[in-house]
């Protein structure tokens, strides 16, 4: 097959790529489309994902395609399927597994990081991890199932209520599939603190009520901060805007080597509440469901469309380009 793959930081090669055939329990996906995501651009950049990646590897955890292949022992697929991709993999032994925390599995791997994963035009996948999607589904949007259901499980540790004051950190893809998120809520207000005028507007139609640049963001003061940029700055800025019994949820990923500075007398006054949020475990039936209802519209937040060929230039660009979502289609 042709992919795109990762030999190295920085080195993203198109080439004729094998993959191997499905054992039991497993499938062959024809991939259909592939997002691009933040975590993909940490890989490129030598960091981890949500495991350790070693190269070469074909990228892409964000994906969705037609079964072609089936394996031994797999009941629940048959050629012709069409499915979204749950890419994390759990040992299902380790202590994490066995106490309803399979996310946080010693063992974990992934489609797209530790395995081969969309960025081919074929994927090998196990059937367990394929979710059957709607027919007026579309693939595009059958790929963003993977980032809306990592977003379920960090909105999952927050408490709304329609007094709730909310902050949204970053207005970019995560931050757009909070703001609807929360919006379904009915909470008293949303501000979205954004840097770019051009997405103004669509946070605008998507149900904030405030969209604030970052240096008109202090003395703000909120009861549930969300946190999608991962940048030092933005997580202490998070902190200090949680007002007293304030939630703060840190979703963005940092860099591994980031480090913030805290005032622990402020969260013990404000008696503030910080919670982290990792992968996405068991929300994509759910994830599908938002879409399939318009609950949450993701196609229409995709900025920019490639194909295999093009992503090596892509990727080297990346932080030029303005993508606030981007997908590779097949």
């Amino acid at each position: 097959m042709k992919a795109a793959v990762l030999q190295g930081t920085k080195q993203l090669e198109v080439m004729d790529w094998t993959y191997r055939s499905p054992v039991a329990g497993e499938v062959i996906i024809k991939v259909k489309s592939c997002g691009i995501c933040g975590t993909d651009q940490h890989i490129y950049h030598g960091h981890p994902g949500s495991a350790e990646v070693h190269p070469p590897i074909v990228l892409g955890h964000e994906l969705a395609g037609v079964v072609v292949e089936v394996g031994a022992e797999v009941s629940t697929l048959q050629k012709g399927d069409r499915v979204s991709i749950d890419p994390n993999i759990y040992c299902g032994t380790c202590e994490y597994c066995r106490s309803n925390r399979a996310h946080l599995c010693n063992h974990l791997q992934a489609v797209g990081v530790t395995r081969d994963g969309g960025m081919g035009e074929f994927c090998v996948v196990p059937a367990a991890n394929c979710y059957k999607i709607p027919d007026a589904m579309t693939f595009e949007e059958a790929a963003l199932v993977e980032p809306l259901g990592c977003v379920l499980h960090g909105f999952k540790k927050v408490r709304f209520s329609p007094l709730s004051r909310v902050l949204i950190i970053g207005g970019g893809f995560i931050g757009q599939l909070f703001l609807q998120l929360v919006k379904n809520q009915k909470v008293q207000s949303i501000t979205v603190i954004e840097p770019a005028e051009n997405k103004r507007e669509l946070l605008y139609q998507l149900g904030a009520d405030e969209v604030v640049h970052p240096e008109n963001a202090s003395n703000l003061e909120v009861d549930v901060v969300i946190e999608c940029v991962g940048r030092g700055e933005s997580m202490e800025l998070a902190v200090q805007s949680a007002a007293k019994g304030g939630q703060v949820l840190l979703f963005g990923v940092a860099a591994p080597e980031t480090v913030i500075s805290v005032s622990p007398f402020e969260i013990f006054s404000k008696e503030l509440t910080i919670k982290g949020s990792f992968v996405n475990p068991y929300t994509h039936d759910e994830a599908i469901a938002l879409i399939s209802k318009k609950v949450v519209d993701v196609g229409a937040l995709i900025s920019h469309r490639f194909g295999i060929e093009e992503l090596p230039e892509a990727m080297a660009s990346f932080p030029k380009l303005n993508v606030s979502k981007a997908v590779i289609n097949h």
